[in-house]
């Protein structure tokens, strides 16, 4: 199967009992999230690439002071955030969390590699990206920063850029970690948009720079990215 392509036509591969396994196929997975979120669009990038069909539920960030923090979106997720993804009789939060639990039930094609070395290179790049750069300007800390969220958002971005521009330069291939897509890309992607909101100069990423336009070729990042959901508002739309 070429890089980025769906398992399609091949039945996912689900770690559960019998009598789990009849009901669970009876649902479609039901992804909670929000088209600009970047967490989300990891998930939906993972959905894409297994092949995997999901409804969609819209969660949007901004209207009504936030549906995320509404009653009925905490029952669904305690910590009322997006991404929250419905599957197989379980309810999973955290986008890392998720891509890892369809790695493990639905694991073709990988996004994490066999070698055990390549593995923990993906885990890190997708560590420092999920932990190290995207909190740090996620919509709930901008609130914090008022007029100074766009500074702020560019300082967090580029001083995290710089060191992953480093990493990249010894793990990359076609993508970050060798020539496979892995989780690490998936939280690449998303990432760069976010730069490229908030006006940072790529220049200085060239390695970042070259393996996103690579990613976005793939049609998993094309059928995933914010500008095609459902929730996306028309002037937004591709």
């Amino acid at each position: 199967m070429e890089a980025g392509g769906a398992a399609r036509g091949t039945p996912g591969v689900v770690v559960l009992g019998p009598a789990a396994m009849s009901s669970a196929a009876a649902a479609k997975p039901i992804l909670y999230g929000y088209f600009r979120s970047s967490c989300s669009w990891r998930v939906r990038i993972a959905l894409a690439l297994k092949g995997i069909a999901y409804d969609q539920v819209p969660v949007n960030l901004l209207k009504d002071e936030g549906q995320q923090l509404s009653d009925e979106f905490k029952a669904v997720n305690p910590m009322q955030q997006v991404p929250a993804l419905k599957i197989d009789g379980i309810t999973l939060s955290q986008s890392l969390a998720i891509i890892h639990y369809l790695e493990d039930t639905r694991p073709n094609p990988r996004l994490l590699p066999q070698d055990p070395k390549k593995r923990a290179q993906v885990r890190m790049i997708s560590d420092h990206i999920a932990s190290g750069i995207q909190p740090l300007q996620n919509l709930r800390v901008l609130k914090q920063m008022g007029e100074r969220k766009t500074e702020w958002a560019q300082k967090c971005i580029a001083s995290g850029f710089q060191a992953l521009e480093q990493v990249l330069q010894q793990t990359a291939g076609r993508y970050c970690v060798g020539d496979e897509v892995s989780m690490a890309d998936l939280c690449l992607v998303p990432q760069v948009a976010n730069a490229e909101r908030f006006n940072v100069d790529l220049g200085p990423y060239p390695t970042i720079t070259r393996i996103n336009k690579a990613l976005l070729e793939l049609e998993a990042f094309k059928v995933s990215h914010p500008s095609r959901q459902p929730d996306t508002p028309a002037e937004l739309r591709a």
